[in-house]
């Protein structure tokens, strides 16, 4: 984690994403001395919700974790959400973006009124902590709450506007997946629409996470599929550059064993696709 960590940082990487439930509970751990060695290099966008059975423990006797929560494995509860904050700050060192970890787990706590609420109580509590200082700005990172509808973009900007009392927020990000297998944030700001464009036009950050569908886009890229991307490219770099090269699109998030896997990538992401042949990517595969 560490070694992956600082490949990143020499490769130039604008940003680094982890989470507390990573790499079982060790990963923020792990990259904070990394972080301490090459301070200001990249920003660092962490996240709240999910946790480890060992952090559940020590959350639980802390008394800001319910035992409802403790056995699903994901909370909202401020205090928790606080916590886990605090915890993140104190291992990494410094923490620009806090992601609220697919709120769409917290739909359990009954009708969609109830998980708007529950998102709108962690908004206030990051808002808090924005206005002491201790993070820069909060965003949402959701697998499938924007896809089958939980919430949408404006929601989210209307929850973080009443979270901070008047119509300054710092709702500044917004992570879901985009990838040739999850194309269709694609297809959507292709024409123009769909949660990409919105966050930005809403003045969010974008982030794409699994642009590689966790290593199963790699079994799906066909030689045909790579030519049409861009010949010459490994299998990695042609789904990497498609999903990068997405309209409304600011991050791309990926990681790579080697100084060599990071340079791959940078190669092919230094010319994105242009929309009429990141399209006709989309087509072939609609079509395929």
């Amino acid at each position: 984690m560490s070694e992956a960590a600082r490949i990143a940082l020499r490769a130039g990487a604008p940003w680094i994403d982890t989470a507390p439930n990573y790499a079982d509970g060790m990963a923020q751990q792990c990259l904070g001395p990394v972080l301490r060695e090459h301070p200001g290099a990249t920003q660092t966008a962490t996240k709240t919700g999910f946790f480890t059975r060992s952090q559940a423990q020590t959350a639980m006797a802390l008394g800001v974790l319910t035992d409802e929560d403790a056995a699903v494995g994901h909370s909202l509860d401020p205090r928790f959400v606080c916590q886990q904050v605090e915890e993140a700050r104190e291992q990494l060192g410094r923490v620009d973006l806090v992601f609220v970890h697919n709120p769409e787990r917290a739909a359990r706590y009954g009708h969609r009124a109830a998980l708007h609420g529950r998102l709108r109580e962690a908004f206030a509590v990051l808002e808090g902590l924005v206005q002491l200082r201790r993070i820069g700005g909060y965003g949402v990172a959701t697998w499938s709450g924007l896809r089958e509808g939980a919430f949408s973009v404006a929601e989210l900007v209307t929850l973080a506007r009443e979270a901070s009392g008047s119509e300054g927020h710092h709702l500044i990000g917004i992570q879901m997946p985009v990838s040739l297998i999850m194309d269709a944030p694609i297809t959507q700001a292709l024409n123009g629409g769909g949660p990409l464009v919105q966050a930005q036009d809403a003045g969010m950050l974008t982030f794409a996470s699994a642009p590689l569908h966790g290593g199963e886009l790699l079994d799906a890229m066909t030689p045909e599929l790579i030519d049409l991307i861009r010949p010459g490219l490994s299998p990695g770099a042609a789904g990497l550059l498609a999903a990068a090269s997405c309209p409304a699109l600011d991050v791309v998030l990926t990681s790579a064993s080697s100084l060599g896997h990071w340079d791959d990538a940078a190669k092919a992401l230094a010319a994105p696709l242009t929309r009429e042949q990141l399209r006709r990517v989309t087509d072939e595969l609609a079509t395929g």
